[in-house]
């Protein structure tokens, strides 16, 4: 990984330099950009660029789009291109994205605040009975981005108070601009992306056993011949042998041409990859813009439609948005936006252990199966006219309980698992803005704005007829049928009151600023329930359709407000030194009255060196920064009383179950405290632009919610603030312009950051906080002296280094609850080179990560059960197998495993999770595009002034990874799913597309 690394950052700088020292010897011939820029911060407020006496980064709707394909989420297109932020991407159909700047801050976890024109917006993710359907963040229309400026740190945010521990993510939208005449502007564009499994991302079988735990047959039929392990999930099995006769599990379908016939004992030819589909998405979107002095407006429609990996897995997303920019008089301005978002998605693949067809195809599969065998019997029994309880209403399934009884035993049919036991689920998303801004004088203005997000969540979970036995629904009883439905509310409304002033205090110092409040207002309502005891009629899906009584609905809602307060004040002494402060004070209502009002400082220094030494002939710009920040976080609804949920009516009483949390009526805010030094250099006209930072945060105060209490004191858990995280680490941003002249540019823009995390100290007499728990019995924590993320499982028991085996067994001795990894990765980086030459263009985005353990449940289990190449590699199976080790007395082992069951010498069996803990590092071509716009010449005539094609790709390459069979950002789902657990997941696809707009 080292080599390969840093060859490729040698390579690309050196001959960076040397080409740019060259064409230093000419004189450019394009215009160089002036680097007091502006750009959008806290609150919407818009800044030079060189007065900031912060890192941020901003990334142009270009450089967020035009070089990949549409992932439908924003969130995983700023993958590799801001420093100090880590994307986690996974491969759920139309799942979550997950975003962390600079470190894990609290022992609980935590996502930036997103704010759209100034205005905060919802992004949770959510994720329940293990479907993950995505973060709010995929709803925003990407056709309305203008850029994105990544506020990475608490001096940045600190005007956000509470909501500003993680950073934040400020998202300006387009204003309409229309053609040069003044007349309306339509642009077209439309899309077409597929996408092609990357197979190192999913598991190369052995071919030479089947199924079964042992190299016996399970029975005789009546004929002498054998019947297949039916029962057996695994491929440890009889040596395949094309002239040995055996009854698999298409012997016993009437639908099957195989029926009653025993078939050749051989491997598959078509293997569990045959059942995924090329996932395919259409794109299309129309804008209509119009814009003069004082007035101007934008309507945008983009919509979507895309199959998945999965059968049956389909999503429809309509967005529409509108943008309104009218001078009512020539003081007074109004900004009007609104979009909405009407999403239908269906087949969310499901994530972790149980019911997974992906954990099945990964973990406990036979090898003789054949998918296609599968899909007939599906298609042959799922028909009204044969379809019964003898063939389970269509889930004929190769995991047959018996020769005698066909019900599944493990696993459902893939196909009917697929078409059958779908999710479904409805989004409604609008999130509207409306401002006024008054110019009061010359230098004060005053701006008042409403905002409101309001999404909607219907999401639909079926268990049909004939399916295996589950955990299901409200009481999570095994059932074979059901119905759950999920009902979701979320909605925030902000009314914000600014005056923004300036002031010259002598010609060369002048002072400006904001003075403000904003009532933040947050509801929720969710109500989730389901059916009883299975369903009464085959194939309707309604509560009114159940067995048994439904259990009550469980119901939350809760209504939370925040009054702020804030000021800022921005000196600038000779366009060479600027002083920035800022103070804003919160009110929650989730806290009790003397622990509910606090307030959040920020002050910021920036010096202009380039100024003051008059260095512009060879370095035309360097600033130093420094700054000062603090902000925090409040806690969340009912965590001051005694809460109860409902565990439904014995005898005409309501019954309850305990107290969920003990209340805590001290609850204080949480708390970060950060330091940052920082300096941006500009050389050679821009050619060369550096950017470094450096940042230590401590958090203390946090709100840890809940430790778990035993419930014999009428409590699950209570909640109390305690614990200390710190952060510290590096940023560096490069950009490099190699070669520029009239028709040629090469642009090189890298980011690398490294951060440091370490958990301080949680609570006096604990040491340990459990985060989240791994199928294999490996837990993720939050451990003193550690970095966040500890991986705690089993280990091997050493002796003098060698790893220990059990006398009685022959298998390895392990030793319980170590540290056997950690998720936190050591550095992540980016680098994207662009090309232009005349009407072409050409882009490619290498990603990066370093470090970031990664549990895989997959190979735990998948090694043990035989399905792996790596499992049947000569003679492996056929002779008696001595693991490597030694005794508890230090001789060397000599204990053999059989040669019936070497299953027992790999995998979970034998072998402590910590063997099965991997790097997770890698590095990926991320991006890549090919562009041609038409000339000009070529469009005269017509009524379309602009064309642009484009061949656009997305994870095309997988350079190098550590982790086996799949690809090492494909976590579980998002949040605290997002790190160290690789299990069930979808395969990496390669996505390639073609994109063409027409501008009108």
């Amino acid at each position: 990984m080292k080599k390969v690394t840093a060859g490729v950052l040698l390579l690309v700088l050196s001959s960076s330099l040397a080409v740019i020292n060259a064409q230093q010897k000419k004189k450019d011939t394009v215009k160089t950009q002036d680097i007091e820029g502006v750009v959008v911060t806290a609150l919407g407020i818009k800044r030079e660029k060189k007065s900031l006496g912060y890192a941020s980064q901003e990334i142009k709707a270009s450089a967020l789009s035009d070089g990949t394909t549409n992932t439908g989420n924003i969130a995983a297109q700023l993958s590799g291109k801001v420093a100090g932020l880590n994307v986690t991407t996974n491969n759920n159909f139309g799942g979550s994205s997950n975003l962390l700047i600079r470190g894990m801050k609290t022992l609980g976890g935590g996502n930036p605040l997103i704010v759209i024109d100034g205005s905060p917006v919802n992004n949770s993710n959510t994720q329940e009975k293990n479907i993950d359907y995505g973060n709010a963040l995929s709803d925003i229309n990407q056709e309305d981005i203008e850029s994105i400026n990544v506020l990475k740190g608490a001096a940045a945010s600190a005007l956000y108070g509470e909501r500003g521990l993680n950073g934040v993510i400020v998202i300006t939208t387009k204003n309409g601009k229309g053609k040069d005449d003044g007349s309306w502007g339509i642009t077209l564009s439309s899309a077409v992306q597929v996408g092609f499994i990357d197979k190192s991302t999913f598991p190369e079988y052995q071919t030479r056993y089947g199924a079964g735990y042992s190299q016996k047959f399970g029975s005789q039929a009546a004929d002498g011949l054998n019947n297949a392990n039916y029962g057996a999930d695994a491929s440890w099995g009889p040596k395949f042998d094309p002239n040995l006769m055996v009854y698999q599990w298409d012997s016993f379908d009437p639908t099957s041409p195989n029926y009653k016939k025993a078939t050749p004992w051989v491997a598959a030819k078509n293997g569990p990859i045959k059942f995924f589909e090329n996932p395919t998405t259409y794109i299309n979107s129309v804008t209509l813009e119009k814009g003069q002095k004082g007035k101007n407006i934008s309507f945008t429609y983009e919509n979507m439609m895309s199959d998945g990996l999965m059968p049956n897995s389909h999503l429809n997303k309509n967005n529409l948005s509108l943008k309104i920019n009218y001078d009512l008089t020539p003081k007074l301005h109004s900004t009007f936006y609104s979009t909405m978002t009407l999403q239908d998605t269906k087949g969310r693949s499901i994530t972790g252990y149980s019911n997974n067809t992906a954990t099945g195809f990964r973990q406990w599969w036979q090898t003789n199966v054949d998918v296609t065998d599968l899909e007939r019997a599906y298609l042959a029994n799922v028909d009204p006219s044969v379809a019964s309880a003898a063939n389970n209403y269509g889930n004929v399934t190769w995991s047959r309980k018996s020769a005698a009884d066909g019900r599944p035993a493990y696993w459902n049919n893939p196909y009917f698992q697929a078409y059958q036991n779908y999710t479904s689920d409805k989004r409604y998303r609008n999130f509207t803005y409306a401002q006024l801004n008054y110019d009061l004088l010359d230098n004060i203005s005053v701006t008042g704005k409403v905002s409101y997000d309001r999404s909607n969540l219907l999401a639909e979970s079926r268990l049909a007829v004939g399916s295996l036995p589950q955990a299901f629904g409200q009481s999570n009883n095994s059932i074979g049928s059901g119905y759950a439905r999920r009902d979701v509310l979320r909605t925030e409304t902000n009314y914000d009151l600014m005056v923004n002033y300036k002031f010259d205090i002598t010609d060369n110092i002048n002072v400006s600023g904001v003075v403000g409040g904003n009532i933040r207002r947050n509801h929720y309502n969710s109500t989730y329930a389901s059916t009883e005891g299975g369903l009464i009629v085959a194939g309707i899906y309604a509560l009114s359709n159940s067995k048994k009584a439904p259990l009550a609905t469980d119901e939350n809602e809760y209504t939370t407000q925040t009054n702020s307060g804030y000021v800022t004040a921005s000196f600038d002494f000779y366009k060479k030194f600027y002083v920035d402060a800022t103070w804003r004070i919160d009110q929650s209502s989730t806290l009790l009255a003397g622990n509910n009002v606090y307030n959040y400082p920020s002050v910021t220094g920036s010096l202009i060196m380039s100024e003051i030494l008059d260095t512009k002939s060879w370095m035309n710009f360097w600033k130093l920064r420094a700054n000062y920040a603090e902000v925090g976080g409040t806690a969340d609804p009912y965590q001051l009383v005694n809460n109860y949920r409902s565990a439904g009516i014995l005898y005409g009483v309501g019954i309850y179950n305990p107290i969920i949390n003990q209340p805590f009526l001290n609850l204080q805010p949480q708390r970060a405290k950060e330091f940052e030094i920082g300096t941006e250099a500009h050389f050679l006209k821009d050619r060369i632009t550096l950017d470094f930072a450096y940042y230590k945060t401590r958090t203390i105060n946090q709100i840890l919610s809940p430790l778990p209490t035993s419930p014999t004191v009428g409590y699950l858990g209570k909640v109390f603030n305690a614990g200390r995280i710190d952060n510290s680490g590096y940023e560096v941003q490069l950009g490099l312009v190699p070669i520029k002249s009239k028709d040629f540019t090469w642009n090189i823009d890298a980011n690398w950051s490294k951060n440091k995390n370490q958990v301080v100290s949680i609570y006096p007499g604990i040491s340990n906080l459990l985060v989240n728990s791994f199928q294999g019995g490996v837990s993720l924590n939050a451990r003193e002296g550690e970095a966040w993320g500890t991986l705690v499982g089993a280990d091997y028991t050493y002796l003098n280094g060698q790893k220990v085996i059990d006398p009685k067994t022959g298998r390895y001795l392990q030793n319980p609850n170590q540290v056997i990894g950690n998720t936190t990765p050591d550095w992540i980086g980016g680098i994207r080179n662009s090309f232009s030459y005349k009407g072409f263009s050409l882009s490619f985005l290498i990603d990066m990560r370093k470090g970031g353990d990664v549990f895989s449940t997959d190979m735990y289990y998948g090694l043990s059960s035989g399905l792996y190449k790596e499992t049947a590699v000569g003679d492996y199976r056929d002779k008696p197998i001595v693991l490597p080790g030694v005794l508890p007395d230090g001789s060397p082992n000599n204990i053999a495993l059989s040669p019936l069951d070497n299953s027992s010498a790999v995998g979970y069996k034998t072998q402590p999770a910590s063997e099965f803990v991997y790097d997770g590092s890698f590095i990926k071509l991320r991006e890549a595009s090919i562009g041609y716009t038409l000339p000009k010449s070529l469009l005269a005539g017509t009524k379309i002034y602009d064309a642009k094609i484009s061949i656009v790709g997305r994870n095309l390459w997988i350079i190098h990874k550590n982790l086996p069979y799949a690809d090492p950002e494909a976590m579980v789902g998002g949040g605290l799913n997002s790190y160290g657990w690789s299990i069930g997941s979808m395969p990496t696809t390669r996505d390639l597309g073609i994109n063409v707009t027409f501008k009108f």
